[in-house]
Protein backbone atom coordinates (compact mmCIF):
# COMPACT_ATOMS: atom_id res chain seq x y z
CA UNK A 1 0.00 0.00 0.00
CA UNK A 2 1.40 3.30 -0.98
CA UNK A 3 -0.90 5.39 0.78
CA UNK A 4 -2.84 8.66 -0.13
CA UNK A 5 0.08 10.92 0.36
CA UNK A 6 2.76 9.43 -2.04
CA UNK A 7 -0.34 8.78 -4.61
CA UNK A 8 -0.96 12.41 -4.11
CA UNK A 9 2.64 13.40 -4.76
CA UNK A 10 2.93 11.40 -7.83
CA UNK A 11 -0.49 12.89 -9.10
CA UNK A 12 0.68 16.37 -8.65
CA UNK A 13 4.00 15.76 -10.06
CA UNK A 14 2.08 14.61 -13.37
CA UNK A 15 0.25 17.86 -13.69
CA UNK A 16 3.53 20.11 -12.58
CA UNK A 17 4.81 18.25 -16.42
CA UNK A 18 1.55 18.29 -18.29
CA UNK A 19 1.36 21.80 -20.66
CA UNK A 20 -2.50 20.72 -21.02
CA UNK A 21 -5.84 22.97 -20.81
CA UNK A 22 -6.68 20.32 -18.79
CA UNK A 23 -4.88 17.60 -17.06
CA UNK A 24 -6.55 14.06 -14.99
CA UNK A 25 -4.51 11.88 -12.96
CA UNK A 26 -5.71 8.33 -13.04
CA UNK A 27 -3.79 6.13 -9.95
CA UNK A 28 -4.06 2.45 -9.64
CA UNK A 29 -2.13 0.86 -6.45
CA UNK A 30 -3.42 -2.79 -6.48
CA UNK A 31 -1.39 -5.17 -3.90
CA UNK A 32 -2.81 -8.84 -4.83
CA UNK A 33 -2.43 -12.30 -3.48
CA UNK A 34 -4.14 -15.64 -4.65
CA UNK A 35 -4.17 -18.84 -3.70
CA UNK A 36 -5.09 -21.47 -6.73
CA UNK A 37 -5.95 -25.25 -5.99
CA UNK A 38 -6.84 -28.14 -8.61
CA UNK A 39 -7.35 -31.83 -7.70
CA UNK A 40 -7.24 -31.37 -4.20
CA UNK A 41 -4.34 -29.93 -4.42
CA UNK A 42 -2.83 -26.61 -4.27
CA UNK A 43 -0.72 -25.65 -6.59
CA UNK A 44 0.22 -22.20 -6.79
CA UNK A 45 0.26 -18.85 -4.72
CA UNK A 46 0.64 -15.79 -6.30
CA UNK A 47 1.50 -12.17 -5.26
CA UNK A 48 1.50 -9.19 -7.68
CA UNK A 49 1.90 -5.29 -6.44
CA UNK A 50 1.67 -3.00 -9.29
CA UNK A 51 0.82 0.60 -10.17
CA UNK A 52 -0.61 2.41 -12.83
CA UNK A 53 -0.56 6.55 -13.43
CA UNK A 54 -2.74 6.68 -16.93
CA UNK A 55 -2.98 10.52 -17.73
CA UNK A 56 -5.94 12.33 -19.82
CA UNK A 57 -4.73 15.31 -21.25
CA UNK A 58 -7.60 18.14 -22.71
CA UNK A 59 -6.62 20.75 -25.73
CA UNK A 60 -9.92 22.74 -26.09
CA UNK A 61 -12.45 19.51 -27.17
CA UNK A 62 -9.51 17.25 -28.03
CA UNK A 63 -8.64 14.53 -25.50
CA UNK A 64 -5.78 12.30 -25.00
CA UNK A 65 -4.94 8.94 -22.79
CA UNK A 66 -1.70 7.14 -22.24
CA UNK A 67 -0.46 5.06 -19.15
CA UNK A 68 2.22 3.49 -17.35
CA UNK A 69 3.27 1.69 -14.38
CA UNK A 70 6.74 3.19 -14.36
CA UNK A 71 7.44 5.80 -11.95
CA UNK A 72 10.58 7.41 -12.35
CA UNK A 73 10.62 10.73 -13.24
CA UNK A 74 11.53 10.48 -17.06
CA UNK A 75 8.92 7.49 -17.36
CA UNK A 76 5.89 9.85 -16.27
CA UNK A 77 7.36 12.77 -18.16
CA UNK A 78 7.16 10.34 -21.31
CA UNK A 79 3.90 9.39 -20.09
CA UNK A 80 2.27 12.97 -19.99
CA UNK A 81 3.86 13.94 -23.51
CA UNK A 82 1.92 11.09 -25.26
CA UNK A 83 -1.50 11.78 -23.73
CA UNK A 84 -0.91 15.30 -24.94
CA UNK A 85 0.60 13.97 -28.61
CA UNK A 86 -2.75 11.30 -28.67
CA UNK A 87 -4.92 14.78 -27.82
CA UNK A 88 -3.18 16.66 -30.44
CA UNK A 89 -3.62 14.09 -33.24
CA UNK A 90 -7.20 13.56 -32.36
CA UNK A 91 -10.78 15.85 -34.52
CA UNK A 92 -13.02 18.24 -31.76
CA UNK A 93 -15.58 15.97 -29.42
CA UNK A 94 -18.25 19.07 -29.75
CA UNK A 95 -20.13 17.17 -26.63
CA UNK A 96 -17.00 17.49 -24.81
CA UNK A 97 -17.34 19.92 -22.32
CA UNK A 98 -14.73 19.54 -19.47
CA UNK A 99 -13.12 17.75 -16.54
CA UNK A 100 -15.16 17.75 -13.79
CA UNK A 101 -14.68 20.19 -11.14
CA UNK A 102 -14.43 19.19 -7.47
CA UNK A 103 -16.50 18.06 -5.46
CA UNK A 104 -16.09 16.23 -2.06
CA UNK A 105 -16.80 12.62 -1.88
CA UNK A 106 -17.90 11.23 1.28
CA UNK A 107 -15.50 8.67 2.98
CA UNK A 108 -16.35 4.94 3.67
CA UNK A 109 -15.05 2.21 5.56
CA UNK A 110 -14.27 -0.21 3.28
CA UNK A 111 -10.66 -0.87 4.77
CA UNK A 112 -10.37 -4.01 6.93
CA UNK A 113 -7.09 -4.55 7.61
CA UNK A 114 -7.76 -8.45 8.69
CA UNK A 115 -7.87 -8.90 4.36
CA UNK A 116 -4.65 -6.62 3.98
CA UNK A 117 -2.45 -8.53 6.26
CA UNK A 118 -3.71 -11.78 5.51
CA UNK A 119 -1.07 -14.30 5.30
CA UNK A 120 -0.72 -17.44 2.44
CA UNK A 121 -0.81 -19.41 5.32
CA UNK A 122 -4.23 -18.74 6.09
CA UNK A 123 -5.47 -18.77 2.54
CA UNK A 124 -3.93 -22.35 2.31
CA UNK A 125 -5.95 -22.95 5.41
CA UNK A 126 -8.93 -22.19 3.77
CA UNK A 127 -8.06 -24.10 0.20
CA UNK A 128 -7.16 -27.17 2.05
CA UNK A 129 -10.28 -27.52 4.25
CA UNK A 130 -12.27 -27.57 0.59
CA UNK A 131 -9.77 -29.89 -0.78
CA UNK A 132 -10.11 -32.63 2.36
CA UNK A 133 -13.60 -32.26 2.11
CA UNK A 134 -13.88 -32.87 -1.58
CA UNK A 135 -11.16 -35.99 -1.28
CA UNK A 136 -12.45 -37.84 1.48
CA UNK A 137 -15.92 -38.27 -0.71
CA UNK A 138 -13.92 -38.98 -3.89
CA UNK A 139 -14.28 -35.62 -5.55
CA UNK A 140 -12.44 -33.13 -7.12
CA UNK A 141 -11.78 -29.63 -5.98
CA UNK A 142 -10.57 -26.75 -8.57
CA UNK A 143 -10.17 -22.99 -6.97
CA UNK A 144 -8.94 -20.09 -5.65
CA UNK A 145 -8.30 -18.12 -2.34
CA UNK A 146 -7.79 -14.24 -3.43
CA UNK A 147 -7.08 -11.23 -0.95
CA UNK A 148 -6.35 -7.79 -2.49
CA UNK A 149 -5.98 -4.15 -1.33
CA UNK A 150 -6.99 -1.84 -3.97
CA UNK A 151 -6.04 1.89 -4.26
CA UNK A 152 -7.54 4.62 -5.67
CA UNK A 153 -6.46 7.99 -6.51
CA UNK A 154 -8.46 10.49 -9.12
CA UNK A 155 -6.29 14.31 -9.37
CA UNK A 156 -7.14 17.14 -12.27
CA UNK A 157 -5.95 20.27 -13.05
CA UNK A 158 -9.32 21.98 -11.69
CA UNK A 159 -8.91 20.66 -8.16
CA UNK A 160 -10.44 17.57 -7.79
CA UNK A 161 -8.43 14.94 -5.34
CA UNK A 162 -10.63 11.75 -4.42
CA UNK A 163 -8.44 9.29 -2.48
CA UNK A 164 -10.12 5.50 -1.80
CA UNK A 165 -8.66 2.59 -0.30
CA UNK A 166 -10.66 -0.75 -0.12
CA UNK A 167 -9.65 -4.67 0.59
CA UNK A 168 -11.53 -7.36 -0.90
CA UNK A 169 -11.46 -11.32 -0.08
CA UNK A 170 -12.92 -13.78 -2.63
CA UNK A 171 -12.97 -17.65 -2.16
CA UNK A 172 -14.91 -19.79 -5.46
CA UNK A 173 -14.46 -23.76 -6.04
CA UNK A 174 -16.05 -26.01 -8.49
CA UNK A 175 -15.93 -29.61 -6.84
CA UNK A 176 -15.93 -32.32 -9.58
CA UNK A 177 -17.73 -35.93 -9.46
CA UNK A 178 -17.46 -38.11 -12.69
CA UNK A 179 -20.78 -37.08 -13.79
CA UNK A 180 -21.85 -33.95 -11.64
CA UNK A 181 -20.38 -30.63 -10.27
CA UNK A 182 -21.13 -28.35 -7.48
CA UNK A 183 -20.06 -24.23 -7.19
CA UNK A 184 -20.07 -22.04 -4.22
CA UNK A 185 -18.52 -18.98 -3.66
CA UNK A 186 -18.21 -16.15 -1.51
CA UNK A 187 -17.11 -12.24 -1.12
CA UNK A 188 -16.30 -9.82 1.50
CA UNK A 189 -14.24 -6.78 2.19
CA UNK A 190 -13.35 -8.97 5.61
CA UNK A 191 -11.59 -11.89 5.05
CA UNK A 192 -12.55 -12.90 8.68
CA UNK A 193 -16.35 -12.96 7.58
CA UNK A 194 -15.50 -15.63 4.83
CA UNK A 195 -16.01 -19.54 5.82
CA UNK A 196 -14.13 -21.71 3.57
CA UNK A 197 -15.33 -24.86 4.58
CA UNK A 198 -18.75 -23.86 4.73
CA UNK A 199 -17.73 -22.81 1.04
CA UNK A 200 -16.53 -26.47 0.14
CA UNK A 201 -19.59 -27.79 2.11
CA UNK A 202 -21.88 -26.50 -0.12
CA UNK A 203 -20.09 -27.45 -3.63
CA UNK A 204 -19.56 -31.01 -2.29
CA UNK A 205 -23.19 -31.27 -1.39
CA UNK A 206 -23.99 -30.10 -4.96
CA UNK A 207 -21.67 -32.70 -6.55
CA UNK A 208 -22.79 -36.07 -4.19
CA UNK A 209 -26.31 -34.74 -4.96
CA UNK A 210 -26.07 -34.39 -8.67
CA UNK A 211 -24.64 -37.30 -9.72
CA UNK A 212 -26.05 -39.74 -12.60
CA UNK A 213 -27.89 -36.40 -13.83
CA UNK A 214 -30.94 -37.28 -15.83
CA UNK A 215 -32.69 -35.21 -19.15
CA UNK A 216 -35.53 -32.97 -19.37
CA UNK A 217 -37.74 -32.11 -21.98
CA UNK A 218 -37.31 -28.35 -22.70
CA UNK A 219 -40.10 -25.76 -22.02
CA UNK A 220 -41.40 -23.65 -20.09
CA UNK A 221 -40.64 -24.23 -15.82
CA UNK A 222 -40.96 -22.59 -12.58
CA UNK A 223 -37.27 -21.73 -11.69
CA UNK A 224 -35.80 -21.07 -8.30
CA UNK A 225 -32.53 -19.25 -9.06
CA UNK A 226 -29.68 -19.29 -6.79
CA UNK A 227 -28.40 -15.54 -5.95
CA UNK A 228 -25.63 -15.87 -8.57
CA UNK A 229 -28.02 -16.58 -11.75
CA UNK A 230 -30.03 -13.73 -10.34
CA UNK A 231 -26.78 -11.46 -10.45
CA UNK A 232 -25.63 -12.58 -13.47
CA UNK A 233 -29.04 -11.27 -15.34
CA UNK A 234 -29.32 -7.85 -13.19
CA UNK A 235 -25.56 -7.64 -14.49
CA UNK A 236 -26.47 -7.99 -17.55
CA UNK A 237 -29.41 -5.26 -17.00
CA UNK A 238 -26.59 -2.78 -16.16
CA UNK A 239 -24.62 -3.73 -19.41
CA UNK A 240 -27.37 -3.28 -21.95
CA UNK A 241 -28.85 -0.70 -20.42
CA UNK A 242 -29.21 1.34 -17.45
CA UNK A 243 -26.66 4.09 -18.66
CA UNK A 244 -27.12 7.10 -19.98
CA UNK A 245 -25.00 6.49 -23.71
CA UNK A 246 -27.40 3.72 -24.43
CA UNK A 247 -30.27 5.70 -23.92
CA UNK A 248 -29.40 8.39 -25.75
CA UNK A 249 -28.53 6.09 -28.78
CA UNK A 250 -31.24 4.83 -28.82
CA UNK A 251 -30.15 1.20 -28.10
CA UNK A 252 -31.38 0.54 -24.41
CA UNK A 253 -34.49 -1.06 -23.15
CA UNK A 254 -35.23 1.85 -20.68
CA UNK A 255 -35.95 3.89 -24.05
CA UNK A 256 -39.44 5.58 -24.27
CA UNK A 257 -40.37 3.54 -20.95
CA UNK A 258 -39.31 6.09 -18.36
CA UNK A 259 -42.18 6.16 -15.75
CA UNK A 260 -43.36 2.97 -17.00
CA UNK A 261 -43.61 -0.63 -15.87
CA UNK A 262 -41.05 -2.84 -17.24
CA UNK A 263 -41.58 -5.65 -14.35
CA UNK A 264 -43.17 -7.00 -11.48
CA UNK A 265 -44.19 -4.79 -8.81
CA UNK A 266 -42.02 -6.81 -6.35
CA UNK A 267 -38.59 -5.28 -8.31
CA UNK A 268 -36.86 -2.41 -7.54
CA UNK A 269 -33.07 -2.36 -8.23
CA UNK A 270 -30.70 0.15 -7.27
CA UNK A 271 -27.27 1.59 -7.71
CA UNK A 272 -25.19 2.81 -4.59
CA UNK A 273 -21.81 2.91 -4.22
CA UNK A 274 -22.00 3.74 -0.55
CA UNK A 275 -24.05 1.02 0.95
CA UNK A 276 -22.21 -1.60 3.58
CA UNK A 277 -23.90 -4.29 2.24
CA UNK A 278 -21.86 -4.01 -1.47
CA UNK A 279 -18.24 -3.33 -2.45
CA UNK A 280 -18.17 0.43 -1.32
CA UNK A 281 -16.69 3.02 -3.92
CA UNK A 282 -17.21 6.68 -2.82
CA UNK A 283 -16.66 8.05 -6.32
CA UNK A 284 -16.19 7.25 -9.85
CA UNK A 285 -13.17 7.15 -12.18
CA UNK A 286 -13.44 10.88 -12.57
CA UNK A 287 -13.60 11.35 -9.08
CA UNK A 288 -17.43 12.54 -8.67
CA UNK A 289 -18.83 11.00 -5.71
CA UNK A 290 -21.38 8.26 -6.67
CA UNK A 291 -24.96 9.06 -6.26
CA UNK A 292 -28.08 6.49 -5.22
CA UNK A 293 -29.71 6.13 -8.59
CA UNK A 294 -33.25 4.26 -8.67
CA UNK A 295 -33.20 2.71 -11.97
CA UNK A 296 -36.06 0.50 -11.66
CA UNK A 297 -39.26 1.48 -8.26
CA UNK A 298 -41.23 -1.36 -7.35
CA UNK A 299 -41.21 -2.35 -11.37
CA UNK A 300 -41.34 1.49 -12.69
CA UNK A 301 -38.56 2.20 -15.18
CA UNK A 302 -36.84 5.53 -13.17
CA UNK A 303 -33.55 6.10 -14.19
CA UNK A 304 -30.24 5.89 -15.56
CA UNK A 305 -26.77 6.39 -14.44
CA UNK A 306 -24.38 9.03 -15.86
CA UNK A 307 -20.96 10.31 -16.53
CA UNK A 308 -19.95 13.69 -17.25
CA UNK A 309 -19.60 13.44 -20.74
CA UNK A 310 -23.13 11.88 -21.29
CA UNK A 311 -24.52 14.57 -18.45
CA UNK A 312 -23.20 17.40 -20.74
CA UNK A 313 -25.20 16.43 -23.54
CA UNK A 314 -28.33 16.94 -21.86
CA UNK A 315 -29.70 19.73 -20.60
CA UNK A 316 -30.22 20.09 -17.00
CA UNK A 317 -28.18 16.63 -16.46
CA UNK A 318 -25.45 16.22 -14.06
CA UNK A 319 -22.72 13.49 -13.50
CA UNK A 320 -24.45 10.56 -11.06
CA UNK A 321 -20.01 9.43 -9.86
CA UNK A 322 -20.54 6.18 -12.69
CA UNK A 323 -18.11 7.12 -15.30
CA UNK A 324 -15.30 4.12 -16.25
CA UNK A 325 -11.54 5.52 -16.97
CA UNK A 326 -10.80 7.17 -19.93
CA UNK A 327 -10.71 6.44 -22.75
CA UNK A 328 -14.26 5.28 -22.75
CA UNK A 329 -16.94 4.12 -25.13
CA UNK A 330 -18.78 1.57 -22.70
CA UNK A 331 -20.47 5.02 -21.56
CA UNK A 332 -21.54 5.02 -17.98
CA UNK A 333 -21.78 1.98 -16.36
CA UNK A 334 -24.06 0.67 -13.01
CA UNK A 335 -20.61 -0.90 -11.42
CA UNK A 336 -22.53 -1.53 -7.48
CA UNK A 337 -25.91 -3.23 -8.23
CA UNK A 338 -28.53 -3.96 -5.78
CA UNK A 339 -32.11 -5.92 -6.42
CA UNK A 340 -34.22 -5.26 -3.16
CA UNK A 341 -34.88 -8.54 -1.21
CA UNK A 342 -38.14 -10.26 -0.81
CA UNK A 343 -39.24 -12.20 2.44
CA UNK A 344 -38.58 -15.80 2.00
CA UNK A 345 -36.29 -18.12 2.67
CA UNK A 346 -34.77 -20.47 -0.21
CA UNK A 347 -36.47 -23.56 1.91
CA UNK A 348 -39.79 -21.95 1.57
CA UNK A 349 -39.16 -21.08 -2.28
CA UNK A 350 -38.94 -25.21 -2.73
CA UNK A 351 -41.48 -25.86 -0.09
CA UNK A 352 -44.14 -23.48 -2.16
CA UNK A 353 -42.91 -25.45 -5.88
CA UNK A 354 -44.89 -27.85 -7.48
CA UNK A 355 -42.95 -28.45 -10.09
CA UNK A 356 -39.62 -27.23 -11.14
CA UNK A 357 -36.05 -26.66 -11.73
CA UNK A 358 -33.56 -25.02 -9.36
CA UNK A 359 -30.72 -23.58 -10.96
CA UNK A 360 -27.21 -22.89 -9.18
CA UNK A 361 -25.94 -20.50 -11.44
CA UNK A 362 -25.50 -19.46 -15.21
CA UNK A 363 -22.83 -20.27 -17.69
CA UNK A 364 -21.87 -18.05 -20.95
CA UNK A 365 -24.70 -15.75 -20.76
CA UNK A 366 -25.41 -13.58 -23.87
CA UNK A 367 -27.08 -11.34 -25.07
CA UNK A 368 -29.46 -11.76 -28.43
CA UNK A 369 -31.78 -8.97 -28.06
CA UNK A 370 -30.24 -5.94 -26.26
CA UNK A 371 -33.98 -3.53 -26.41
CA UNK A 372 -35.84 -6.92 -25.03
CA UNK A 373 -33.56 -8.04 -23.03
CA UNK A 374 -33.09 -11.93 -24.06
CA UNK A 375 -30.13 -13.43 -23.46
CA UNK A 376 -28.74 -16.84 -23.90
CA UNK A 377 -26.68 -19.27 -21.86
CA UNK A 378 -26.85 -22.25 -19.83
CA UNK A 379 -27.09 -23.88 -16.30
CA UNK A 380 -23.92 -25.22 -14.51
CA UNK A 381 -23.00 -27.18 -11.67
CA UNK A 382 -25.88 -27.86 -9.92
CA UNK A 383 -29.48 -28.08 -11.95
CA UNK A 384 -31.87 -30.14 -10.05
CA UNK A 385 -35.70 -30.90 -10.64
CA UNK A 386 -37.84 -30.08 -8.15
CA UNK A 387 -41.15 -32.07 -7.73
CA UNK A 388 -44.00 -31.42 -4.63
CA UNK A 389 -42.00 -29.21 -2.69
CA UNK A 390 -38.74 -31.11 -2.97
CA UNK A 391 -35.67 -31.77 -5.08
CA UNK A 392 -35.90 -35.50 -6.72
CA UNK A 393 -33.48 -36.24 -8.73
CA UNK A 394 -30.35 -33.94 -10.58
CA UNK A 395 -31.05 -32.82 -14.54
CA UNK A 396 -28.43 -32.31 -17.62
CA UNK A 397 -27.52 -28.54 -17.49
CA UNK A 398 -30.18 -26.84 -19.92
CA UNK A 399 -29.59 -24.06 -22.32
CA UNK A 400 -31.72 -20.98 -21.80
CA UNK A 401 -33.52 -18.06 -23.85
CA UNK A 402 -34.91 -15.51 -21.88
CA UNK A 403 -35.88 -11.96 -21.87
CA UNK A 404 -34.78 -10.71 -18.48
CA UNK A 405 -37.03 -8.01 -17.87
CA UNK A 406 -40.53 -10.88 -18.94
CA UNK A 407 -38.36 -13.02 -16.57
CA UNK A 408 -38.64 -10.32 -13.53
CA UNK A 409 -42.23 -9.09 -14.54
CA UNK A 410 -43.12 -13.23 -13.29
CA UNK A 411 -40.66 -13.27 -9.81
CA UNK A 412 -43.62 -15.06 -7.78
CA UNK A 413 -40.80 -14.85 -4.74
CA UNK A 414 -37.71 -12.90 -3.77
CA UNK A 415 -35.10 -14.18 -1.35
CA UNK A 416 -34.95 -12.22 1.84
CA UNK A 417 -30.94 -12.47 2.23
CA UNK A 418 -28.76 -10.65 -0.05
CA UNK A 419 -25.44 -11.82 -1.44
CA UNK A 420 -22.71 -10.01 -2.59
CA UNK A 421 -21.21 -10.92 -6.00
CA UNK A 422 -17.66 -9.64 -7.40
CA UNK A 423 -17.49 -9.15 -10.50
CA UNK A 424 -13.99 -10.03 -12.89
CA UNK A 425 -13.93 -6.35 -13.21
CA UNK A 426 -12.16 -4.50 -10.28
CA UNK A 427 -14.58 -2.66 -7.94
CA UNK A 428 -17.63 -4.12 -9.84
CA UNK A 429 -19.94 -6.19 -7.76
CA UNK A 430 -23.85 -7.11 -7.40
CA UNK A 431 -25.85 -7.81 -4.24
CA UNK A 432 -28.94 -9.85 -5.28
CA UNK A 433 -31.41 -12.15 -3.64
CA UNK A 434 -32.36 -15.25 -4.49
CA UNK A 435 -35.46 -15.45 -6.94
CA UNK A 436 -38.65 -17.95 -7.32
CA UNK A 437 -39.57 -17.34 -11.35
CA UNK A 438 -42.51 -18.54 -13.37
CA UNK A 439 -42.43 -20.19 -16.66
CA UNK A 440 -38.87 -19.40 -17.54
CA UNK A 441 -38.07 -20.71 -20.97
CA UNK A 442 -35.13 -23.45 -21.59
CA UNK A 443 -34.55 -23.95 -25.56
CA UNK A 444 -32.41 -26.55 -25.45
CA UNK A 445 -30.60 -29.35 -23.61
CA UNK A 446 -26.58 -30.70 -22.75
CA UNK A 447 -24.79 -34.01 -22.99
CA UNK A 448 -23.44 -33.79 -19.38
Amino acid sequence: MLGKEKLSDIANQVLKLSSADQTEVLIFSNDEHLTRFAVNTIHQNVSETDVTVRVRAVFGKKTGVASGNDLSDKALQKTVKSAEMAARFQQDNPDFHSLPKPQAAREVDAYFEPTAVCAPEKRAQGATAICTMSRENNLEAAGAFSTAVNELMVVNSLGTAAYHCGTIAHIVTVIMGETSSGYASADAMDVSKLDPAAVGRVAVEKALRGQNPSEIEPGEYTVILEENAVADMLGLLGYLGFDALSVQEGRSFMNGRFGEKITGDNITIWDDGYDTRGLMLPFDYEGVPKQHVTLIDRGIAKGVVYDSFTAGREEGKVSTGHSLPAPNTWGPVAVNLFMAPGQATKEEMLASTEQGIWVTRFHYTNPLHPVKTVITGMTRDGTFLIEDGQITRPLKNLRFTQSILEAFDRVEMLGSELKLIKSDWENFATCAPAAKIRDFRFTGTTEF
